[in-house]
């Protein structure tokens, strides 16, 4: 059998082994690849190695790998990086599918907190809650504790570095952000965090020293928008712009680069490199960067259009699943609030219930006690009409014991006098105790109706219905031979055509949001307060000039490119 080698793929979030064989090309690994990890947008990427003089390279496709200046070390297995080569001008209407994203994301992510690309302390908040989102979800602080995001890398350690405040209060700032981005599923964070992060300066430009024909040392910026010239200690902001429409053909001879313009009346833009292969690194990123330019100007082909539409499908159907979910867990939570609510309701009724229970008995003694009474008055009054049927008895006899002696007559009289004051007595007690007895019946009657409304809701409580029961239904699942010194590419080019260029006349996201930019405005305004200014960098001090002048990176980008290709090309020598 043929012998094997084995290789190490890395992607951001995977390492993949494969074992090829000593004729597989370039193309074939990296078609193995992004079938693996289901990529159907393969023009973005591209296999990365280290070479034998330690600089990155970007895999050939159309040669064998083996025979490739890959670094190699004994018994292990060949080293490649699967990262994004070509950036898009818009993700929001370039990437397709999620996989795309996720691995952009991923990308531009680890280049931020590495200090790779530059972004603001404010805007790093800001990008750290739609990280936190995409990773945990809706924010729940009953479950995310304080400190829950103490182990996750979301800010570049500069942004820490630079200020006086604690863990504590960068998750604090975070999580501000991040409890507003409630309901936004995973896909649509790491979307958001990527609009956010293409509008940052340094986002896709691949940067290269080289010099003009003074020897001036600067920066090339090659990007999706074009290449830019830069001043030795400023990436941010370069000083000469020219867009790809505007380039008609790139060559390189050894250390020195040619770039022809559209304008044959122009001159040619001429700079060199301190190595050969830095120049055709630079040939292979104007030649696709180029072409996925002139791309996104024409229609979409077939490919494209298929792709979009099966992406907005499955968008729609995600929609619809989400909202079914968010349905069922409305239900549930509505089934949740009745069935407190009716508990609610049961114990307020059975406190009721307990409080005229107690009143009952109460009642029920003081009837008792009041029957005992009506016993009493009753006895009472038998015993006052007795009295008085002995006083009249006693009139009657003095009436007729008048011929008797006057003394026998008066004690009979003062006995008659008593018996009648009393019976006087008598009647009147007998009339308080009938007062009282009719107010106790009163009280009585009263505590009786009270007792039963109290009876009658106790029982409607009861036969109130039972708490809803929601049911969740379960939804189941290129490059050219090492040895070659001279090479030169004719790019496509549209004769006695305009070519747009929205990208001069672009806002940004911020600008686009007025909530987010005054939000960014005033987080920046509290972290100065934090600032320790002698930990801040040259791009710190570059940012705040330009955010001062009211600069951005669309509006620089208009302004370096005015004037012909001529005046552009002087001035790029005079630097």
């Amino acid at each position: 059998m043929p012998k094997t080698v084995n290789v190490q793929v890395t992607t951001m979030d995977a390492e993949l082994e494969f074992a090829i064989q000593s004729s597989t090309t370039g193309k074939q690994l990296f078609d193995q690849v992004v079938k693996t990890i289901g990529l159907r947008e393969t023009w973005y990427f591209g296999l990365q190695y280290t070479d034998t003089q330690g600089l990155s390279t970007w895999i050939k496709l159309d040669k064998k790998v083996q025979s490739q200046d890959v670094k190699k070390d004994k018994d292990a297995p060949l080293q490649f990086r699967f990262r994004a080569k070509f950036f898009p001008e818009d993700v929001s209407e370039e990437l397709i599918q999620d996989i795309t994203r996720h691995l952009f994301y991923l990308q531009v992510k680890e280049a931020i907190l590495r200090d790779e690309v530059y972004c603001p302390p404010e805007t790093s908040v800001l990008l750290a809650s739609y990280a936190v989102q995409s990773k945990y979800g809706d924010y729940n602080k009953d479950t995310q504790k304080k400190g829950f995001l103490e182990n996750d890398r979301i800010l570049p350690s500069r942004v820490i570095e630079q200020h006086t405040m604690t863990r504590e209060q960068w998750e604090e700032r975070i999580i501000a952000w991040y409890d507003e981005h409630k309901g936004m599923m995973r896909e649509e964070a790491i979307l958001e965090y990527l609009k956010i992060a293409q509008d940052l300066e340094m986002y896709g430009v691949n940067y290269f020293e080289i010099k003009n024909k003074k020897g001036s040392e600067l920066f090339l910026g090659v990007d999706a928008l074009g290449i830019n010239i830069y001043d030795k200690d400023d990436k941010l902001n370069p000083k000469i712009g020219f867009p790809w429409s505007e380039i008609r053909n790139v060559s390189f001879s050894n250390k020195k680069f040619v770039i022809k313009s559209v304008d044959k009346k122009a001159p040619d833009f001429i700079f060199y490199t301190s190595h050969m292969k830095i120049n055709k690194r630079i040939l292979s990123l104007c030649m696709g960067n180029h072409e996925m330019y002139m791309r996104r100007r024409r229609p979409d082909s077939i490919e494209i259009q298929q792709m979009k539409a099966q992406t907005a499908e499955e968008k729609m159907a995600r929609q619809q699943e989400r909202m079914l979910l968010q349905k069922e867990k409305q239900q549930r939570e509505e089934a949740e609030r009745q069935r407190k609510e009716l508990e609610e309701r049961l114990r307020r009724y059975e406190g009721e219930f307990e409080r005229s229970k107690s009143e009952l008995e109460k009642a029920q003694k003081t009837a008792l006690s009041l029957e005992e009474r009506m016993r009493q008055a009753e006895r009472e009054r038998i015993e006052m009409e007795e009295a008085q049927r002995r006083a009249e008895e006693a009139r009657r006899q003095a009436e007729a014991a008048a011929h008797l002696e006057k003394a026998e007559r008066e004690a009979k009289e003062r006995e008659a006098r008593e018996a009648m004051e009393e019976l006087q007595r008598r009647m009147e007690e007998t009339r308080l105790r009938e007062a009282e007895s009719r107010r106790l019946t009163e009280e009585l009657e009263e505590a009786r109706i009270k007792m039963e409304e109290n009876q009658k809701a106790l029982e409607e409580a009861l036969r109130a219905p039972p708490p809803v029961q929601v049911i969740v239904l379960d939804h189941g699942p290129a490059d050219d031979d090492d040895k070659t010194s001279e090479i030169s590419h004719e790019l496509q080019v549209v004769e006695n055509g305009i070519v747009p260029r929205p990208e001069e006349d672009r806002i940004t996201q911020a600008e686009k949001n007025e909530r987010i930019n005054a939000q960014l405005k005033s987080l920046s305004a509290d972290l100065a307060a934090t600032k320790m200014e002698s930990h801040v960098t040259r791009n710190d001090v570059l940012h705040r000039q330009n955010v001062s002048e009211g600069r951005d990176k669309y509006k620089t980008l208009k302004q370096i490119r005015q004037g012909n290709t001529k005046q552009r090309v002087d001035m790029f020598e005079a630097m």
